[in-house]
This record gives structure tokens, C-alpha cells and sequence, in this order.
């Protein structure tokens, strides 16, 4: 049975993952207003790490991967002994994608009638995305099974419907270039907000357990 103390660092590590999309998206859309050149229908949201103010999403890159880390130590620990083990190390993976997609740039765009190049580090930014969103598919399906098995039937099938809905997304935006930037980020929404949910939802779980045994009653 866990101390109080050591309860307490499991829920804090555990809201780091609450506000992994919240903190992204967030520090995104606040960028819209500070970027008029950047059309958010045409451009991924990894674009506004161009230009001077390039800098703010390359930190919302690395604050995010940060604490998506942070709460892939708290599920560890929280699922210590259940099912789903696999799942902090994919959080873990979600983390360090999230941070190598910040240290390695996207390409832009290429201009009219000019063919696409891909830098070196284009295409690592590209690996490391894949890595962050592959990672949290792969997550759905083992904490859905987790789910079940407690007997949180709705988690489970939010966690599988996720898994399903975001790559789809991802290929309706490849098929429509004129709002590919909308609905591949829509499509990183459904994804990290599932993880933040969930990250909500066993911090809960982990919040009901009593920090100490119940003490027995004396004998008369």
C-alpha cells in the first residue's frame, strides 16, 4: 500500500498527462493571432515554428514532450501490477516524439511548380511525429484492453473508437490539401485528448485507493 506522499507525486506526475493537449493546443491557437501570415486550412500546426516567433512552438513542443514523460513515469506507476504495462512506455514514446519534433524543424512548403525536398531534418521531424502519433494509437488498443478488464466497458471503446478515428482523419486531410491543416490538427486533437482523459481518468482511480491500510478494529 502507498504512503501519502508517495500518492501524491503519482497524481501529480499523472496531471502532467491531463494537460499534455490542453497546453499544446492552447499555446497553438494562441499563436494564430500573433502569426497573420500563417493559414492554419493549408498549413500543419508544426509551421509556425518558422519565423521569429518560431520559437514558442518549439518550446510547446518540448513543454509538451516534457510532460507527456512526466505522466508516462506516473502511469507506470499507477498500473504497476495490471494490465496495460505496455502502456507507459508508449506514453513515454509519445513524449519523446513530441520532444524530437521540436529539436528537428519541419521543411516548408514547397513553392508553385517546384518539387517537394526533404532535409535531414524535415524528415526527422517527420519520424518523430509519426513516432508521438503511432505511439498513442498503439496505446488505445492496451489500454483498452485495460479497460475491460476493470470493467470500464465505454473507456474501452472511446479508446478503440480513437484509435480508429484519428488516422482516418489524417488521410481525409491528406485527400483535401485546402483544409489539410484543420483536419490533421483536428485529428491530433482526438488523439492527445484521449490521452489526457485517460491520464485524468486513472489519476482519478489512483486518487479513490486509500493511502494506508484500513486500520483493523481492536478486539474487546
Amino acid at each position: 500500500m502507498q504512503t501519502a506522499p508517495s500518492q501524491s507525486l503519482d497524481r501529480a506526475l499523472l496531471a502532467c498527462g491531463v494537460a499534455t493537449a490542453p497546453v499544446f493546443y492552447l499555446i497553438a491557437a494562441l499563436q494564430l493571432g500573433l502569426r497573420p501570415g500563417y493559414d492554419i486550412r493549408t498549413q500543419p500546426i508544426s509551421f509556425l515554428a518558422f519565423g521569429e516567433l518560431g520559437w514558442i512552438q518549439v518550446a510547446n513542443f518540448l513543454v509538451t514532450g516534457t510532460l507527456a514523460l512526466a505522466s508516462a513515469i506516473g502511469l507506470r506507476r499507477a498500473l504497476r501490477g495490471e494490465r496495460g504495462s505496455a502502456g507507459p512506455i508508449l506514453a513515454g514514446l509519445y513524449g519523446l516524439g513530441m520532444i524530437g519534433a521540436g529539436l528537428f524543424g519541419p521543411d516548408p512548403l514547397p513553392a508553385p511548380g517546384q518539387a517537394p525536398q526533404m532535409s535531414v531534418t524535415g524528415a526527422l521531424h517527420m519520424v518523430a511525429f509519426l513516432i508521438s502519433f503511432l505511439s498513442l494509437i498503439a496505446a488505445c488498443f492496451v489500454l483498452a484492453r485495460r479497460f475491460s478488464a476493470v470493467g470500464k466497458r465505454g473507456w474501452a471503446i472511446y479508446s478503440i473508437a480513437t484509435a480508429m478515428l484519428a488516422p482516418a482523419l489524417v488521410a481525409v486531410g491528406m485527400a483535401n490539401p485546402s483544409w489539410a491543416g484543420v483536419i490533421v490538427g483536428a485529428a491530433g486533437l482526438v488523439l492527445f485528448g484521449w490521452f489526457s482523459l485517460v491520464a485524468y481518468e486513472i489519476r482519478g482511480e489512483h486518487s479513490a485507493s486509500p493511502a494506508f491500510p484500513p486500520q483493523q478494529a481492536s478486539a474487546a
